[in-house]
This record gives C-alpha cells, structure tokens and sequence, in this order.
C-alpha cells in the first residue's frame, strides 16, 4: 500500500515515526549504511537524514513515505518467502539471474534512486509468493 497524495499532513505526521523506526530496522537486518539509506530514502540532505536517524521522527514527505511502503513490502514479502530472517535479509545483496535483476543483486536495483525500483521490486516479490 502507498500513500495516497489526499492523506492530511496531520496522518503523514503520525505516521512518519513509525515509518522511520520501521525502515532503520529494515536498514540494520539488510546491513546498509548511510549512504544507501539516504539513497533509498531519496537522498534527502545530510543534515535531514542523520537527525531522522537519531531522533526516528521528524515530519516526512509523502515521496518518503512512499519509498518507505514499499520497502516494508519488500521486507515483508521476503520473510514470507524464506523460511528464517537470515536467509530472508541476505536476498537483497545475493545475485539474481531473474530478468529484472540481469544478474545484479535487488539492493543495487532498489539503491537506483527512483521510487519506480522500489516499486518493481516490490511487485516482482508479490507475484514470488503469490498475492499482495
């Protein structure tokens, strides 16, 4: 599910600490730095970024929210597919001959920077495991 541009700021602010406690989780399981989690957080300032990571809050846009939906979705659908988190977390980084992948891994996909990849990857592992 992606947030929809009609949800009122007041949502989007009560969400916003959730989402980033969420994806600094995702981040730590999936063995990113900085860079990378600024990257697929769509390269928001320095100074933005390492004040969302120290305080996971902050007043999020509805771009970042979004990129943060879809990699929950990631997340989740790789934990329905493997049977453990560690299998489960190292998908990201393993190299995939799947034809939207050419042999790179998901992480190089997703870290491309636009929400588009997010949004492919996500799809591609809901059609893996079969539902939404």
């Amino acid at each position: 599910m992606t947030v929809q541009a009609h949800v009122p700021a007041a949502a989007k602010r009560d969400l916003s600490g959730p989402a980033l406690r969420a994806f600094f989780r995702i981040a730590k399981a999936w063995g990113l730095d900085s860079d990378q989690e600024r990257r697929l957080l769509g390269n928001p300032s320095r100074t933005t970024f390492f004040r969302w990571k120290r305080d996971q809050s902050g007043a999020l846009g509805r771009d970042v929210l979004e990129r943060i939906s879809y990699l929950l979705g990631i997340y989740k659908s790789l934990h329905v597919l493997f049977p453990n988190d560690a299998q489960a977390d190292a998908w990201i980084r393993r190299p995939n001959q799947a034809a939207l992948f050419g042999g790179a891994c998901a992480l190089d996909r997703i870290l491309g920077g636009q929400v588009a990849y997010l949004f492919v990857v996500r799809q591609y592992l809901d059609a893996e495991r079969g539902g939404n």
